[in-house]
């Protein structure tokens, strides 16, 4: 199978850098094709505009969505931006790691969901949710966060992490056709022990090798 990595997180001995690694080396183990997407080592470019296509819709006035339907219909994207749609529409899986920040996503991450998630290719007018274009596809994020996992329960200092992630899986993978996998979550690496770190990364090896054949994660109520 093909998977994609999306990785976010700028510092190369982090607990995200060892997971992204990990990853890797389960998943080619296994047998499957993976790419990855190193987004501070590529210095993907987070801010969305003209900049993203090489075609003219309306050089007046910029809208974005209308831009991106003229340019999947001329084959208007700039290069890199096309390369990383290619990689998302290749792959059978996708991974994000990324670490929680402000209960959401890294903005260099979020940019590139931004640039990426195309209307015209990526989602369309009766080609969202359960009949979006990536249908038949898997997502997965795979985060880390600042505290315990006890901050992030119903009724938590953070309340419950389900909730908080729920405007990535439902309005960004959902929307786009992505069935979603249960989040792998590494709660306050940095309190961590070596051993315990060691431990989460032996636990994420032994899920990627059943990855594919995992039920759906249920998002919860719409």
């Amino acid at each position: 199978m093909n998977v994609l990595i999306v990785y976010a997180h700028p510092e190369p001995k982090s607990m995200n850098a060892a997971l992204f690694q990990t990853a890797i080396q389960a998943l080619t183990a296994a047998g499957h094709q993976v790419k990855t997407s190193n987004l501070y080592g590529m210095q993907f470019n987070p801010v969305s505009d003209r900049y993203n296509f090489t075609s003219v819709h309306n050089a007046a006035f910029f809208k974005q969505q209308l831009e991106e339907t003229h340019a999947t219909a001329v084959n208007g994207f700039a290069p890199h931006i096309d390369t990383e749609q290619e990689k998302v529409e290749w792959c059978d899986l996708m991974i994000w790691q990324f670490p929680l920040w402000w209960f959401s996503l890294p903005g260099i991450l979020k940019g590139w969901v931004d640039r990426v998630f195309a209307m015209g290719r990526t989602y369309r007018h009766g080609h969202i949710y359960e009949t979006g274009v990536f249908r038949g596809k898997k997502a997965l994020l795979s985060l880390t966060t600042g505290g315990p996992e006890s901050n992030y329960v119903k009724g938590g200092f953070n309340g419950d992490l389900s909730g908080i992630l729920r405007p990535i899986h439902r309005g960004i993978l959902e929307f786009t056709g992505f069935t979603v996998l249960a989040p792998q979550v590494v709660y306050g690496p940095a309190r961590l022990s070596d051993e315990e770190r060691a431990n989460e990364l032996a636990v994420w090896t032994t899920r990627l090798q059943g990855i594919f054949e995992e039920a759906p994660f249920t998002v919860g109520a719409y």
